[in-house]
């Protein structure tokens, strides 16, 4: 088949302003036809369908495909402002295409990341033509989950996706500035250990990046932003594309959760690892998202939903990569049914599990072997933090590939800095499919503290696999939430009770395999450090202080 290209469509937004599309249709097919669009970014050159998808085969099964620059970028007109105007420009484009001769009227949004955040936004402004929506590694606001999480600044990846991404790819910046932010990537190393060496380079190029610093999450500022602000009014079908080790999974669950009718996949993915394989783990050829054939689930979906096609074999809503047993399987929902907590308690230097404990994992009243009381102090020193060491990072080590993912952290934990809790081997296989929650009670430094939790999968040889990990920052003398409105005062102790989500996460612990939390008190530069000065904090377990790892076992595994 033969696709025909028009280059550089100019679409009229609602205040005037005109965005650049690229439109390929069907040659000599019988239009009009259904429109795939997708706003980015990044640029429209390059493969239609973005980074995962073909798009040149979504224009073969007989749609139109529409690839437009968003407001401000490339050929588009504007200023590019990330995020505010995604919901009325998409919307606005939606219709657009709709009422064009080679359309029917019907649309679909698709995209990874950003482009895929713009397609909800779109979808809360309810565009009467919009008939489904398909994000991939996307989130459910700008705020927590993307920029900031747990309360603290995701440095690693929001400072180098502005200056690399945002800046250096169709910023229309003159070549002095363009050196500039060149000579910023290439030093990414050092700004990471002195992020105030950028401020007067981002004030003058991106001054939206201290508008974020000055917004903590659950802000007013965030709302205009954040689909999850939104859900009631997205009224169409979703299929939800994220992965394990992606930095926007919980928002991408968060909207598998909250909006109906979606569709959840989610495989051994980072945000730019889809092939599954990393430096140091493969998970083999089904875990490729090509061999998945994320095109076809693409199709599928829009066949669905825009041509009325049901598909020639009806699946599950849900389809999870079990990392560990190395394998897909479907389910019914998330959050996954015939689940139950599984609750270790720290004691010692070991993780158990209590009998008699309830399901928030509280000590029993009386435990045959109840859990010795005891306590640890926690160093921090902002000169020399805990290192980022794999995860659902995004920083720059080979394009975002070689620094993420499922790394080997026995570096991490020989240091003094770090303190580490482990289950005995296992007798028999153990399915966790669900979040994962620290649970534990912290004398914080008068100074402020940020409290890390890291859930590690250590194998018989000794090798000891990230799984998820988060993070909870604690302001001088009480906790707080991410929102400043939520904080809870410490005890007559000074003790807190800190909670610190670790993420989801769908795995197998094989028998002989041990179970390890990790505790530390920074994790740069995947976070910004805090506080700025050396700080010692205490953490409790046991007794009436009983810190614990909250999981979610499968019991038909």
């Amino acid at each position: 088949m033969r696709i025909v290209i028009e280059h550089d469509v100019k679409i009229p937004m609602r205040d005037g302003v005109l965005l650049s599309a690229d439109l390929y249709l069907p040659e000599g097919s019988s239009g009009p036809f259904p429109v795939l669009i997708r706003r980015t970014p990044y640029g429209k050159s390059g493969n239609p369908g973005g980074a995962s998808v073909d798009g040149l085969r979504m224009v073969r099964a007989g749609y139109a495909l529409l690839v437009q620059d968003v407001r401000g970028r490339f050929g588009s007109g504007g200023t590019f402002e990330p995020y505010w105007n995604e919901a009325d420009d998409g919307a606005d484009t939606v219709a657009w295409a709709a009422a064009q001769p080679w359309c029917d009227g019907s649309a679909g949004l698709f995209g990874r990341s950003y482009e895929g955040m713009s397609a909800l936004l779109a979808a809360t402004n309810g565009p009467p033509a919009l008939g489904a929506v398909a994000p991939q590694v996307a989130g459910s606001g700008f705020d927590e989950g993307w920029t900031y999480q747990g309360g603290a600044f995701q440095l690693g990846f929001v400072l180098y996706w502005v200056l690399y991404d945002l800046l250096l790819t169709g910023a229309g910046l003159d070549s002095a500035a363009e050196r500039e932010v060149a000579e910023a990537v290439d030093a990414i190393d050092d700004l990471y250990r002195d992020p105030g060496r950028a401020a007067e380079l981002l004030d003058r190029l991106a001054p939206y990046y201290r508008e974020w610093l000055a917004h903590p999450s659950g802000h007013p500022y965030w709302s205009r932003s954040a689909p999850r602000a939104s859900y009631a009014a997205i009224k169409v079908p979703v299929l939800n594309i994220t992965g394990w080790y992606d930095i926007f999974l919980a928002g991408a669950l968060e909207n598998s959760t909250a909006i109906p009718g979606t569709e959840l996949v989610v495989g051994p993915w980072s945000h730019c690892v889809t092939g599954g394989v990393f430096p140091q783990r493969r998970y083999g050829l089904a875990a490729d998202e090509q061999q998945l054939d994320v095109t076809g689930l693409h199709l599928a979906h829009f066949d669905r939903h825009l041509r009325n096609r049901p598909p020639a074999q009806e699946s599950a809503p849900v389809r999870l990569f079990l990392t560990g047993a190395d394998q897909w399987r479907t389910f019914p929902a998330w959050p996954v049914p015939g689940t139950r907590p599984y609750v270790l308690h720290l004691a010692g230097r070991t993780l158990t599990e209590l009998p008699g404990a309830g399901a928030a994992g509280a000590a029993p009243a009386a435990a045959a072997d109840p859990v010795a009381t005891g306590s640890d102090v926690l160093r921090h020193d902002p000169a020399d933090p805990v290192p980022t060491t794999g995860g659902a990072t995004a920083l720059p080590g080979q394009f975002t590939g070689a620094d993420c993912g499922p790394l080997d952290q026995r570096e991490v934990e020989r240091r003094p800095d770090v303190l580490c809790w482990t289950t005995s081997p296992l007798d028999a296989p153990l399915t966790v499919i669900g979040e994962a929650e620290l649970a534990v009670y912290v004398t914080p430094d008068a100074a402020g503290a940020d409290v890390t939790g890291k859930l590690v999968d250590v194998h018989p040889d000794g090798r000891a696999e990230i799984l998820t990990d988060g993070i909870r920052r604690l302001a001088p003398g009480t906790e707080t939430a991410p929102a400043p409105a939520t904080r809870a005062p410490a005890d007559a102790d000074g003790v807190v009770e800190v909670r610190v989500r670790l993420g989801a996460i769908g795995h197998v612990f094989t028998a002989g395999h041990r179970i390890r939390l990790e505790i530390a008190a920074s994790n740069a530069p995947r976070f910004d450090v805090h506080p700025k000065v050396v700080a010692h904090h205490t953490v409790h377990h046991g007794g009436d202080r009983p810190s614990r790892l909250l999981l979610s076992r499968l019991t038909d595994a």
